[in-house]
């Protein structure tokens, strides 16, 4: 298992258009990584203004997407996808599930 850092939306009601997203460590296994895709959208968020509090402008952001069985779960967590993949596997260069 592998801990990384997620971006999660807040839920507020429905009458605020403008969204809050906050930090919290969630724990990967590797194994069941489909892909790793970088996540734009984020970073611009990020120079909005609308990410929390003490995060580096330049900071990148990956979405990973998780096999469960019929269906996947997207995650975005926090750096580059090169930086994400080094962590998963432990600094060793090769593909995953390739």
């Amino acid at each position: 298992m592998i801990k990384l850092v997620e971006i999660c939306e807040v839920k507020r009601a429905a009458s605020t258009l403008q969204k809050v997203y906050t930090l919290r460590e969630i724990y990967v296994n590797p194994k069941h990584i489909v892909s790793l895709r970088e996540e734009a959208s984020f970073r611009q968020k990020l120079t909005e203004g609308n990410m929390p509090e003490g995060l580096d402008t330049r900071q990148g952001f990956t979405r990973i997407t998780l096999d469960r069985g019929q269906s996947g779960l997207d995650v975005i967590v926090v750096g580059q996808p090169n930086i994400i993949e080094s962590k998963l596997k432990g600094g060793k260069r090769e593909l995953l599930h390739g």
